[in-house]
């Protein structure tokens, strides 16, 4: 498609039924709403949000529940120019403090339950803030009521920021991913293209919406092919397995499909319509591959993304889909495996992987010289991940150069939780680790030692985290020691760690396993 405006919104629209009373999702519930519901809600909240005064550029930072009006305030950012900062809807004070004062937003749309918190974070700086429920309504809803749907998508370069994603490294300090409406509707058609999205594809959505997986991915191939969504709130395996009948792709984490197979209705005869499952956001285990076909005749197709790039490599919808890998490079990305040169290194080997494309961020929001740190001179991203290029061009992802923990399928980055644990009295020394998890993929695990005449009180401690920290990163088991590993140069040895700890989740399993 040719066109001088390269606002992602104006692809979605090009891509929309030609009828648009056709229904883009149905709920839980059983509501449906069709394409003209979002075009129409859309231009109401976009002009709503002109009419306060935004300007393209402007950041709406967005903490609120998943629901059919949440994706319409996503394009009505699109269509204004402005850029969207969603929030996950576990974030505490503290994490909300750092994320207003960084994106500096020009309104906050939260749950009522947060509003007082946030009206006063920016107390006196002009930020508007305004509600949405889990149900659709607020103040949001209220303002847009008398407002007329026409709104002129405002004209975007394709290098023009569209979304901020916020990705925490390994110093804890959360960093801004600036993705453009260039980087997403290359990676977006690429993935309907590589995966066969047609508007007669049913969506079956379970993911959350401040994610790149469920954003970007779920929604972004769902609209610009014009398919539907089944969209539920969350998952819930009772509520999956009504809705896959009725779907034909369904998008999950690892987690996902170890819940499936651990439900005896879950069979080939409740698959039969499906023709694609999709995996992402955290390694998926062989034996969970495996079980999945032999139980339901399906090939799970496993994929490989980060916030700063979209989806990078996929395993291929027609050919070999290999367990343990995350397949090949998506067309028009370059990847490469090198040392710790730059030096590219051969085939098999494992190094650093890094990536170039259409689909890579330009940088983080505010931190210029970081930024340019975690790109080579030619031109390649950093990506933290260690991995290796098979002779016929499959990637297998091996570890991670940097300690991030991947749970349930979202990020984990252990030096934010060590310095929580730091501050408290009763412990001297922390190191946060990843291990596996039959059920989360890897559980985050505290390994401390106490202060002096300390009494370590696990449970106490994981209790004192919880209001400071969001949920999937609270903990799993904090475990006191005499002293940490470390090697010559003072270095705490995590690996040590992940090995010493490596089965603490799979024996606790296996011993309350019925015998």
């Amino acid at each position: 498609m040719k066109t001088k405006n390269h606002n992602l919104f104006d692809f979605f629209l090009a891509n929309f039924p030609d009828d648009p009373g056709q229904t883009l999702l149905t709920t839980a519930a059983g509501a449906q709403y069709s394409y003209a519901d979002a075009l129409d809600d859309s231009g109401r909240m976009a002009r709503c949000l002109s009419d306060l005064g935004l300007k393209a550029g402007d950041r709406v930072t967005v903490q609120v529940e998943k629901t059919p009006e949440a994706v319409w305030l996503y394009l009505a950012c699109l269509r204004g120019g402005f850029v969207f900062h969603p929030l996950n809807m576990d974030y505490q004070f503290d994490e909300l403090v750092y994320f207003v004062s960084n994106a500096k937003p020009s309104v906050i749309v939260c749950d009522p339950g947060k509003q007082q918190l946030f009206e006063e974070l920016v107390n006196q700086s002009g930020t508007a803030v305004m509600t949405l429920d889990a149900n659709g309504r607020g103040s949001l809803i209220d303002a847009i009521a008398e407002t007329p749907p026409a709104f002129r998508t405002r004209d975007r370069a394709a290098s023009d920021t569209a979304v901020l994603l916020y990705s925490s490294g390994t110093t804890g300090v959360p960093k801004g991913a600036k993705l453009s409406h260039g980087n997403l509707v290359a990676n977006t058609r690429t993935l309907i293209d590589c995966w066969g999205f047609s508007r007669q594809d049913v969506l079956l959505h379970a993911l959350p919406v401040y994610h790149a997986h469920g954003l970007f991915v779920a929604v972004g191939c769902a609209l610009m092919s014009g398919a539907a969504m089944r969209y539920l709130p969350r998952f819930d395996t009772d509520e999956i397995i009504r809705a896959l009948p009725d779907c034909t792709v369904m998008m999950g984490v690892p987690t996902f499909y170890t819940r499936l197979l651990g439900e005896k209705r879950f069979d080939a005869e409740l698959c039969a319509n499906m023709r694609l499952f999709i995996s992402g956001s955290a390694p998926l285990l062989t034996n969970t591959f495996e079980e999945f076909e032999r139980r339901t005749g399906h090939r799970i197709l496993e994929r490989y993304g980060m916030t700063e790039t979209s989806m990078n490599t996929a395993n291929p919808l027609d050919g070999e889909r290999r367990p343990g890998s995350v397949g090949l490079a998506l067309p028009g990305v370059e990847l490469r495996v090198v040392d710790e040169n730059d030096a590219e290194l051969p085939y098999g080997e494992v190094g650093h992987l890094q990536v170039k494309g259409p689909n890579v961020f330009s940088g983080y929001w505010r931190m210029r010289a970081e930024s340019a740190q975690e790109f080579t001179n030619d031109g390649f991203f950093r990506t933290g991940d260690l991995a290796n290029i098979a002779a016929d061009g499959y990637v297998t992802i091996v570890g991670r150069s940097k300690d991030m923990v991947i749970s349930g399928g979202l990020n984990v980055y252990p030096k934010e939780i060590e310095n929580l644990l730091n501050e408290l009295p009763e412990i001297e020394e922390s190191a946060v680790i990843g291990v596996p998890h039959p059920d989360f993929g890897e559980a985050v695990v505290a390994v401390v030692t106490a202060t002096t005449s300390a009494d370590i009180n696990e449970a106490l401690l994981i209790d004192t985290l919880r209001p400071r920290l969001a949920g999937y990163k609270l903990p799993k088991r904090l475990l006191a020691v005499e002293s940490l590993p470390r090697n010559s140069m003072g270095k705490v040895q995590k690996n040590v760690l992940r090995e010493t700890y490596a089965n603490i989740f799979v024996n606790a399993a296996s011993e309350a396993a019925p015998q």
